[in-house]
């Protein structure tokens, strides 16, 4: 399988690491280990301090499982397997798609959401959003993508990298236009439950239609990306025991202990989610400042979920360039276009962390310094 280089990883292993502040991140403030082992109920702080270090079922622990299918309507613990968030794309493509099938995935997106597919030998279309629309995805554009031989319809909202979401309307057209069809639909949900206004969050692709499969886990909206803990959730059981069988060949089992630990964090949903939430309107209304104030340098469509933003930089011509200058002469990371294979124009703001107001006063500074002072 020859496949190119992930642009984006590849960028982030250069500076996620070694840069001093990240204004590029696209997951929530982590929790340290002990705040989540305080939201332990009795039965889970039991597993907690009597788990043996052993395989585990490769579907994922019975608890975890039935904890993931509370998230869902007409998916029960049957319908679920655990993965890696990234080996469930990758898992996914490979059950479902043969070479020589078409394949129509939002863009610009994370590269493996339509890079597996192309390595497999399908032809891959992209469904993009119109910018001077609020990042709109339409419709009637998407269904002038599809032809006979198409396979598999791969979306992600809340969208990374503009934070964009469809209304409930639009996302039940998509859904039916998809279903009539019987083609499989793909769902990143990795931002849901990580809406800007509250009570928009969108209902999950699973529980919807029958060949569409939920991609969700708590690396993003829970803060937890150091669990690897995510899952698919669907309804087509057929499916879900070829990906089983694929399993094998990749991670075959999950951590012990992350499981646990996810576990714990599914029963504590409520609280993690309204704590991420709060932190993510409160710094959203930061950027709002920031941007009317650089309004001159910058183009800013506000995100309606997720933790991210895509704005254009109108006072550089090559943000790759402007961030490379920026992490070297401040210590900011940020996220150029160019690692989405979309342009040299925008920025991926991320607005997840908790240090999100001292980073932006230091990229401020440097801004006033380069574009006010110059």
């Amino acid at each position: 399988m020859q496949i190119p280089a992930f642009q984006l990883e590849r960028y982030f292993a250069r500076y996620e690491f070694s840069a001093r502040y990240l204004l590029s991140s696209s997951d929530c403030e982590s929790l340290s280990m002990s705040e989540l082992l305080s939201m332990a109920d009795p039965e889970m702080t039991d597993a907690w301090e009597t788990l043996k270090l052993g395989y585990t079922e490769s579907w994922g622990h019975p608890l975890l499982r039935e904890e993931i299918a509370r998230i869902y309507e007409q998916v029960a613990a049957d319908g679920v397997i655990t993965v890696v968030p990234e080996e469930g794309i990758f898992l996914a493509m490979h059950a479902l798609l043969e070479p020589g099938d078409h394949v129509v995935c939002t863009f610009p997106a994370y590269q493996s959401l339509y890079e597996i597919a192309r390595a497999i030998g399908c032809e891959v279309s992209t469904w993009e959003p119109d910018e001077e629309r609020g990042w709109y995805f339409d419709i009637d554009d998407l269904e002038s993508k599809l032809r006979p031989n198409t396979k598999l319809v791969v979306v992600n909202f809340p969208h990374n990298p503009t934070g964009f979401m469809p209304t409930r309307a639009d996302f039940a057209a998509l859904v039916e236009l998809v279903s009539k069809q019987g083609w499989y639909l793909l769902s990143d949900e990795m931002y849901r439950f990580l809406e800007v206004a509250p009570g928009t969050t969108l209902p999950a692709a699973c529980d919807l239609y029958e060949r569409a499969y939920s991609l969700s886990g708590l690396s993003k909206s829970f803060g937890l990306p150091g669990l690897r803990a995510g899952w698919l959730a669907t309804q087509d059981l057929q499916g879900l025991e070829r990906i089983s069988q694929l399993k094998d060949y990749t991670t075959i089992c999950a951590s012990a202990p992350s499981e646990l630990l996810a576990t714990i964090a599914l029963r504590s949903k409520e609280r993690i989610l309204i704590e991420q939430n709060e932190r993510t309107r409160r710094n959203l209304s930061i950027l709002d400042a920031f941007f009317e104030r650089y309004q001159d340098q910058f183009s800013w469509n506000r995100p309606k979920g997720g933790s991210i933003s895509f704005p254009r930089m109108l006072a550089v011509e090559d943000t790759f360039a402007f961030s490379e200058q920026v992490v070297a002469e401040t210590g900011i990371m940020l996220a150029p276009s160019r690692a989405f294979q979309y342009s040299d124009n925008h920025l991926r703001i991320g607005f997840g962390r908790e240090n999100l107001p001292k980073v932006v006063d230091l990229f401020s500074q440097y801004l006033d310094e380069r574009f006010i002072h110059n």
